[in-house]
């Protein structure tokens, strides 16, 4: 039978379909078409529901701006000398977002390990650095979209100013990623809904609502003042808050160094669950 010169010119293909020439690549780089495609996955799961995931925070956070303002008159600020309803806008929008990284990361685990498709997530040549940038960054586009867009909705009543946008993207992304990174660590612990629920009800939204959503920590007594410092989510209101209004109750770049060591961290702690596979494998 005659030998095609043409045939013997191509590489061998390997096992998964890719040339022998390309596996040293490979091997020296990420898989960034991986990585990719579980991120595009990721983005498309909830705007493929975009009602429910998009719209509804922000709905939410326009129903909590009229409650607050009519019940306070929208005269009085947290403590502080401004209107009551410019001072409390980025508090809500910062709730909003918090709410949604969390939410996108720890639903999509939690509903991947109860309907068994886990196996997508694992079986695919990642690294567990992969998987967890692939999963943060999905719940951190869920996150800044949902600011973006409660942002945009509160300006139609409130008048936002944003003196300082590039501080705001910078509390925008960190906030994201840190309640991506504690959604993902969540979804990986938690064994059922109910054990979800226990988590986001008795620690995310306790920690979100004493953080200085709806006041400022300086009108609060010397105790509580003093514990307000302990809470994360107090550093990402406050910087936030600073960033639209120009006010803040800490020192900025205080709040900055807390918040990058301590998605450094989570990024750590994730990376080391995903790597293990507890709770992920069995």
């Amino acid at each position: 039978m005659p030998i095609n010169s043409r045939a013997m010119d191509k590489p061998i293909e390997t096992l998964s379909g890719l040339p022998q020439g390309d596996a040293p690549h490979l091997i020296r780089s990420a898989n960034w078409l991986g990585v990719k495609t579980l991120y595009y996955r990721e983005v498309w799961r909830f705007l493929k529901v975009w009602n429910q995931t998009m719209m509804a925070p922000v709905i939410t956070t326009l129903l909590w701006l009229a409650i607050l303002t009519l019940a306070l008159g929208g005269n009085r600020g947290g403590g502080v000398d401004m209107p009551f309803n410019q001072f409390v806008v980025p508090g809500l929008i910062m709730m909003a977002v918090m709410q949604n990284a969390f939410a996108n990361t720890s639903s999509s685990l939690m509903m991947a390990k109860i309907q068994g498709t886990i196996v997508d997530i694992l079986m695919p040549p990642l690294t567990p650095d992969e998987i967890t940038l692939s999963m943060a960054a999905g719940g951190v586009t869920r996150g800044v979209l949902v600011g973006l867009v409660t942002a945009v909705a509160a300006a139609f009543f409130v008048h936002i100013a944003l003196p300082h946008p590039l501080i705001a993207l910078f509390y925008l992304l960190n906030a994201s990623l840190m309640l991506a990174l504690l959604g993902l660590l969540a979804g990986i612990f938690a064994q059922g809904f109910d054990q979800m629920n226990a988590l986001t009800n008795y620690v995310i939204t306790p920690l979100s609502f004493l953080s200085g959503t709806f006041y400022s920590v300086n009108a609060l007594p010397e105790f509580w003042h003093a514990l307000c410092y302990y809470n994360p989510f107090f550093y990402l209101m406050d910087g936030f808050r600073y960033a639209l209004t120009g006010h803040n109750d800490a020192p900025l770049s205080h709040g900055m160094i807390t918040i990058v060591v301590l998605n450094v961290l989570l990024w750590l702690g994730a990376r080391a669950m995903v790597k293990s596979g507890w709770r992920l494998k069995s």
